[in-house]
């Protein structure tokens, strides 16, 4: 009986490692800095919306969508957003259509706290700096910087949780 706990606890200790390389049970903690911006966000003006909606999509990757629409129906611009941890980075991919012939553009985590989180590409032409700064629970403000004609330029979103 003492023989077949022992071989009973050595085969427990063998899977729970298993399981644990096989990354069952891994953290990402650089994704979970992002936690506080899943769901839906907007910025309402008397003609025109503009919306972001972040899901969760697995433990490593959550995903988003942005619209600026006009009218209730004249979109004006349209991305997909991609935060996605891998290799102990985390990046955010845009693809925003008719732009960079379609291809998606990443930026890397620079900086994050419990309220910050920034992503940067100075290779890209603009924006090559994309932050997130969370105001309270229920709003935050989302701004995009970078050169435009040598010139620095930053554009400032406050949004509200919808």
């Amino acid at each position: 009986m003492k023989q077949q706990f022992i071989l009973i606890a050595a085969v427990g200790c063998l899977l729970f490692t298993a399981c644990k390389e096989n990354g069952e049970t891994k953290t990402y903690t650089k994704l979970e800095k992002a936690e506080w911006f899943l769901g839906q966000w907007v910025n309402k003006s008397h003609d025109a919306e503009f919306s972001e909606t972040w899901m969760k999509e697995n433990d490593s990757v959550y995903t988003g969508e942005s619209y600026f629409i006009r009218n209730s129906s004249d979109t004006l611009f349209a991305e997909t957003m991609k935060l996605a941890e891998t290799n102990g980075k985390l990046n955010m991919i845009i693809t925003v259509p008719n732009q960079n012939d379609e291809k998606p553009v990443g930026f890397e985590m620079t900086s994050a706290n419990d309220t910050l989180l920034v992503f940067e590409n100075p290779a890209h032409d603009f924006p090559t700096k994309i932050t997130y700064r969370k105001v309270n629970k229920d709003s935050l403000l989302a701004e995009i910087s970078g050169l435009k004609n040598g010139e620095t330029v930053s554009q400032k979103f406050p949004f509200k949780r919808r």
